[in-house]
């Protein structure tokens, strides 16, 4: 299979194809390795590994290792948080109605003018 073909990031150990799971930061101030899940973005100073390589994970004598699990269970925002959005988004709604004016023109307070629309944008998790 080709590289650009490829979705995702391999693992960092040499000569390993694996695609990774988990990402590996080293804190040198503290002699602690830390892997987790998967990180959003590859960074320049942590490795990406496969779930083999983060298994047989070893750390020089002295060091602490973290290693956090992610679980599937607790990803994406629960019904109460999605409630809660909708709620904000139509109390503000209610309140830019009742600062227009008769001509349905947007009133002015505080130097801060409310627009006539108002724009939500989809933020990337």
């Amino acid at each position: 299979m080709s590289k650009l073909a490829r979705t995702g990031r391999s693992c960092s150990r040499v000569s390993c194809r694996s695609m990774a799971s988990m990402t590996l930061t080293y804190i040198y101030a503290d002699s602690t390795a830390v892997l987790g899940p998967l990180a959003t973005y590859s960074e320049p100073h942590s490795y990406d590994l496969c779930e083999a390589h983060g298994k047989r994970l070893t750390v020089p004598n002295g060091w602490t290792v973290i290693k956090e699990e992610s679980s599937q269970a607790g990803l994406g925002p629960s019904e109460d948080d999605l409630m809660a959005i909708a709620d904000a988004v139509r109390e503000v709604a209610a309140n830019h109605e009742s600062m227009q004016d008769q001509n349905g023109d947007p009133v002015t307070t505080d130097n801060a003018s409310l627009g006539r629309r108002g724009h939500l944008r989809a933020v990337p998790s």
